[in-house]
């Protein structure tokens, strides 16, 4: 098996080096100069405030943008960014940001500011999503996952320009995530000035496609299936030393991924499969980056679809697979059997959490309970792009389809492209689907919320379609307190209700791995969302 893999990668690289040859001659030395980073897939646009997709978040986030707050990434602290400092009420309800002077907006062939970042720039940013009225807010389809998710829009009371660098942020009830959700990819901050060039020009849709920032990159050339094209930001507000280019060439195949990095037509990938780690680790030159991961992969059901909104059947379901298996055989021991949503890593973790078992015949016994007689059909929809959280959703599925029949129920394997797999998981189309999360920041409500909160059903985060009002209370209770023992004793009392009515099994939390060439100077793993190439060097 071995053998005829590396037989493959040689007929791979063979072919990567052909293509090298006939493509890159002409713009050797922009590729040169810079970082090519071989990415999975497209994004879906230029602004991450549209879209939960890591692919989207991985091209824009820290790249083009830049946010009130950020996090420190070896602790999760949350340090300033575009807001130097921050102030908070003794009730709670209120936060006063100081914001940066003499931050640039990016200057690029499309747009030249004529300011720099200012108070303005952030009641923009933040009243879009947030505000039905904003004359931005329905550019783009009007969609806002993130944050309808979080039910954020809906606890914000007012966003007010003190001056032209102090905002203040009211809130209707005490949020303790309000601040990680501020620091999280999807919370950029966009230019005023060039949004009003183009609305007074009748193409709003551009700064979703054509994005303007504060980052350490800006947008140079997009093609979709090939590449994008960032410059350096010499005007950034940061003292950091950056690579002069920046070059996503998208690469579906990881083991074409692989093969590039091999010939240094990548400098980095993403998502190294499983197989191909052990390769990296014994390749001179390369570096494989791992640390344990801030995400959840998990079989969610779609219970507004019968039988599947009967706890029964779920929970018949989930005893009908043995997750050891899918470990071994999918994550093969880089992931950790998952009981709850919450990963080790998390301070709200329960070890001793509720989890089911693997138990065909009491499965079967409860289907036929709830009346759902053998030959019953359904389906399990799988992830056509490689995740962390899931690197192989078609293997999982093809084995879960097997431990499926044997209680006597026909599932088939759905899929399609990226872009329509999730439009139509958003439409409800699905009876089950294999997909994860990955989180934005460390605080456990990134998990619960926009997972299976009833608000982030019309997000399209809620993969379950599920609605339970008893845990919508203890979400918001939690929220209520700034004492983590409390809050960590009320999510106890959410994962006892998700055993409960397991509107999806919890599968894995899974390693992160970043695989790169040696010569990149700079280079982490972003335990929080997107990868960051700001701050990242090569040495030539």
């Amino acid at each position: 098996m071995f053998a005829g893999f590396i037989r493959r990668c040689c007929v791979i690289l063979t072919t990567a080096l052909c293509v090298t040859a006939c493509s890159k001659s002409p713009q050797e030395s922009f590729y040169q100069s810079g970082i090519v980073y071989c990415s999975e897939s497209n994004p879906v646009n230029f602004n991450p405030q549209l879209d939960t997709s890591g692919t989207t978040s991985d091209a824009t986030s820290h790249q083009i943008y830049g946010r009130l707050l950020d996090f420190e990434p070896d602790t999760g602290r949350i340090i300033p960014s575009l807001a130097e400092s921050w102030l908070i009420s003794d009730d709670g309800l209120t936060y006063t940001f100081q914001l940066r002077k003499d931050v640039n907006f990016h200057t690029t062939d499309y747009f030249t500011p004529s300011r720099t970042f200012n108070a303005d720039d952030v009641l923009f940013s933040i009243n879009r999503w947030r505000l039905p009225s904003h004359p931005y807010h329905n550019v783009s389809g009007g969609r806002y996952p993130y944050f309808e998710s979080l039910g954020l829009a809906e606890n914000i009371t007012s966003v007010s320009r003190i001056n032209g660098y102090r905002v203040e942020i009211t809130l209707q009830r005490r949020d303790s995530s309000f601040l990680a959700n501020l620091a999280t990819d999807f919370s950029i901050i966009l230019s005023e000035e060039y949004a009003q060039q183009l609305l007074n020009r009748g193409v709003p849709e551009r700064i979703d496609h054509f994005p303007v920032g504060t980052g350490p990159f800006k947008y140079d050339s997009y093609r979709k299936d090939h590449f994008i094209r960032y410059q350096r930001n010499d005007a950034y507000w940061k003292d950091e030393i950056t690579a002069e280019h920046l070059i996503y060439d998208i690469t579906p195949k990881s083991s074409l991924r692989l093969a590039k990095l091999i010939t240094s037509e990548c400098d980095a990938i993403a998502f190294p499969a499983q197989t191909e780690l052990d390769i990296i680790r014994n390749r001179e030159n390369l570096l494989l980056a791992e640390k344990p991961g801030l995400n959840i992969g998990f079989w969610a059901f779609n219970t507004q679809r019968p039988p599947f909104d009967n706890p029964d059947v779920r929970r018949a379901l989930a005893f009908a697979i043995d997750k050891n298996t899918l470990l071994e055989a999918v994550y093969l021991g880089s992931a950790t059997r998952a009981k709850t949503l919450l990963p080790g890593a998390s301070w709200a973790y329960q070890a001793d959490a509720d989890d089911t078992a693997y138990n065909p015949v009491l499965a079967r016994k409860l289907l036929d309970d709830a009346g759902v007689e053998p030959g019953f059909t359904m389906t399990i929809w799988a992830m056509p792009v490689e995740r962390a959280y899931n690197p192989n959703a078609a293997k999982m599925a093809e084995l879960i389809q097997r431990y499926l029949a044997d209680v006597g129920i026909r599932a088939t394997i759905v899929t399609y492209d990226w872009t329509t797999f999730r439009r139509h998981l958003r439409e409800g189309l699905h009876d089950s689907v294999l997909i994860g999360w990955s989180a934005d920041n460390g605080d456990p409500d990134n998990f619960y919320r926009p997972l299976l909160s009833c608000g982030a059903i019309p997000s399209g985060t809620n993969r379950a379609m599920w609605c339970n009002n008893d845990y919508d209370t203890l979400l918001n209770e939690a929220l209520q307190t700034e004492d983590t023992a409390q809050r960590k004793a009320i999510y106890q009392q959410v994962n006892r209700l998700l055993y409960e009515q397991l509107p999806i099994v919890p599968i894995a939390h899974a390693y992160r791995y970043r695989a790169y060439r040696d010569e990149l100077e700079g280079m982490t793993i972003n335990p929080y969302g997107g990868v960051r190439f700001g701050g990242v060097s090569k040495a030539l």
